[in-house]
């Protein structure tokens, strides 16, 4: 159903909302909130603390005060609280508060504290007279993601006009398997998670709509597994001498986690079946070399191998470091870059070189499986950062040879149990150890206040020659959430450091040319602080690179945060990382405080798995994971599970499912199919 078929739903709105990738009536409800905003009892000025935002019951002193600065009117108050201690209060743009809200009259002030200097402030707060507040105590207000032009209300407005018009998603789960997994109603979690009346319904809701989501990927990733049969391989790989004489001039021994691996690809790529293989491993394990040791098997055996990555950076970068490497050792093999920002003639020599099957080594993005890329004898695919490449995308890669080998990398820490139910078509190979000459990171957990030191830290390496990379969860100022955001920072940061030191932001919104001339001005030392998002989550290797600061490290679990991490400790420098909190909840503290003690990223992710619990439902994203709309791999692992279990007893038909329920629930899956699998990386 289209949106303007909704009461009140022009196209005006209809634009906005498309920006937000809402194009549908099923897309609206289905465009869950990110977080939760609890309306809480006020408390009194000395109660402030390190809270974000409060509720605070007061009187305005006297006359609001209006203040222009530029096109903006500044409203400033002062507000004191019944035990006579006062607080600055501002609004922006909202002239007529100034006649609504006057002296000696007591309101509820709700709003975000922004510390200026020495000062606190309450910014921008909503207004109640205390009858109207009490309505709204303890009260769960959803929080979107929005764009400019798109507010709550006007996403809670939409919400509720569609169901009083009676829109309905369609129930695709059999009564009696809800029952047995105490999953309520579809369209009761729908409505339950956007107007959630407590922390219980909306936990139920949560979990029936995880459920769902973890039911329709793995149901569809079961289906294309079983449309594929075991394939036999016309490419059976013996090891190379060439080989064997590279590794034994690299300047390090491999690891016995790496040896294994390799002996295990190797059996693989060996045997008369094709190699389905993911190697596993923290970042900095060494899974790069493993798989240009394979690559070097099947390039001297006579084919052509392809290295696959996430960007255009790492692509780059892969291509260079292999290059040089080749170029050092006297290995004659020829390497070809393909990335989307080639010119169109660099692109038709690339196509030219692979066809003719000069280009032996091909490295590049998802230039690499585009229609116009056509191989001699592709015979081995590897692709890394598992998590950023589905099913699909390697299917497509296999396609362009006959019937190539496959092996995918990926240093996303996921558990065993878990990466058997999501990587169900893939032998799984693990490396624990790190390279003998890595320095473990050091690591603290401070909260806000540390934040001069951490400065004069990354001045002190920045004029040691290192560069530093600070990361923050938003791109640009959230009204709602004081959370450090990247634009506004980097400048702070330029104002706060010394001239000499170099600062740029780069975050995912930008456009690619220039994320790429930024990453590649950070990798060549030209940029000493790099202010981002989590986008270099998967970004360049810069040994150079010795701090690693996250702000607002609350909110991203933990196995995000020790994916950024990996992007220190790659030289031969001693590298730390700073975890700043806004939070100093002990139990917050203490989840933090798992990162000082532990670099393996497979322990941190059971430890956060078990701190956090399955149904912690805030924070409901973890950087790095697949993009959900609500599940979470780690947190909900238990519903993984569950959904394994029912999807084991469709498929041995333990269920009695009527022909009706079926026909809705694969109309349901095609759907699915249709909308989501690209977003996911299906």
């Amino acid at each position: 159903m289209q949106l303007t078929q909704l009461k009140g739903v022009g196209e005006k709105t209809r634009e906005l909302f498309e920006k937000l990738g809402i194009h549908t009536v099923e897309d609206l409800l289905t465009y869950y909130p990110r977080d939760y905003d609890e309306y809480q009892p006020p408390i009194t000025i000395g109660e402030i603390d390190n809270k974000i935002v409060a509720a605070i019951e007061g009187v305005i002193v006297k006359k609001l005060d209006i203040q222009r600065k530029g096109k903006l009117q500044v409203i400033k108050g002062l507000i004191r609280d019944n035990r006579g201690e006062t607080l600055p209060v501002t609004w922006f743009n909202m002239p007529f508060l100034r006649q609504t809200l006057q002296p000696g009259f007591r309101y509820v002030f709700r709003g975000r504290l922004k510390r200026m200097g020495n000062e606190i402030q309450l910014q921008q707060p909503e207004t109640f007279p205390l009858g109207k507040y009490e309505e709204k105590l303890l009260s769960m207000q959803p929080v979107y993601s929005l764009t400019k032009g798109v507010t709550n209300h006007l996403i809670q407005k939409c919400i509720r006009t569609a169901l009083e018009q009676g829109i309905v998603l369609d129930e695709f789960l059999p009564v009696h398997i809800r029952q047995n997994y105490n999953l309520i109603g579809r369209m009761e979690a729908v409505e339950m998670l956007h107007f959630p009346k407590d922390r219980d319904g909306l936990h139920r809701a949560r979990h029936r709509l995880v459920f769902d989501e973890f039911f329709l990927f793995l149901y569809t990733l079961q289906t294309m597994k079983e449309s594929g049969v075991t394939a036999k391989s016309p490419y059976v790989i013996v090891p190379a001498k060439q080989t064997e004489e590279f590794q034994r001039k690299l300047p390090f021994e491999l690891t016995r986690g790496q040896q294994k691996a390799l002996s295990q690809i190797r059996s693989d790529l060996g045997s008369a079946n094709v190699m389905n293989r993911l190697i596993q491993g923290d970042v900095g394990s060494g899974k790069t070399i493993l798989s240009v040791l394979a690559l070097m098997d099947v390039i001297f055996a006579g084919y052509q191998g392809a290295l696959m990555a996430p960007t255009e950076v790492l692509a780059r970068q892969h291509y260079i470091s292999i290059k040089e490497m080749f170029d050092e050792y006297n290995v004659p093999i020829q390497i070809q870059l393909l990335t989307g920002s080639m010119t169109a003639k660099e692109k038709r020599m690339a196509y030219e070189e692979i066809e003719q099957g000069r280009a032996q080594l091909i490295v590049g993005t998802h230039a690499l499986i585009q229609e116009k890329v056509i191989y001699q004898n592709l015979a081995l695919v590897v692709t890394d950062e598992q998590h950023r490449f589905g099913v699909r995308q390697r299917e497509n890669l296999a396609q362009k040879g006959n019937s190539p080998h496959i092996m995918v990398m990926s240093a996303t820490p996921i558990p065993r149990s878990l990466a058997i139910v999501l990587y169900g078509d893939l032998d799984v190979s693990v490396i624990r150890e790190l390279p003998a000459n890595r320095l473990p990171i050091k690591n603290c957990v401070v909260d806000t206040s540390f934040r001069p030191n951490a400065y004069q830290f990354i001045t002190k390496q920045a004029a040691q020659g290192h560069q530093a990379y600070i990361i923050c969860p938003m791109v640009e100022e959230n009204e709602e959430l004081d959370i450090e955001n990247v634009i506004d920072y980097a400048k702070m940061l330029e104002e706060q450091l010394p001239s000499t030191v170099r600062v740029q932001y780069l975050h995912g919104k930008m456009k690619n040319d220039l994320k790429n001339q930024i990453m590649e001005d950070f990798a060549r030392g030209e940029i000493q602080v790099l202010v981002s998002t989590t986008v270099v989550e998967v970004g360049v290797n810069v040994p150079n690179a010795t701090v690693m600061m996250v702000e607002n490290a609350e909110r991203f679990g933990l196995a995000g945060l020790h994916q950024l991490r990996g992007r220190v400790g790659r030289g031969s420098a001693q590298s730390y990382c700073i975890f700043v909190s806004g939070s100093k909840k002990k139990e917050t503290m203490d989840r933090l405080e798992i990162l000082n003690h532990s670099n393996d990223g497979f322990e941190i992710a059971r430890e956060d798995l078990k701190l956090r619990g399955p149904g912690d439902f805030f924070g409901m994203r973890q950087s790095g994971d697949m993009d959900f709309r609500i599940g979470n791999i780690y947190t909900d692992a238990d519903v993984l599970g569950e959904v394994s279990q029912v999807l084991k007893e469709l498929k041995e038909d333990k269920w009695d499912i009527e022909e009706g329920q079926w026909q809705v629930l694969h109309a349901v899956l095609e759907q699915y199919q249709k909308n989501s699998l690209e977003k996911l990386n299906i």
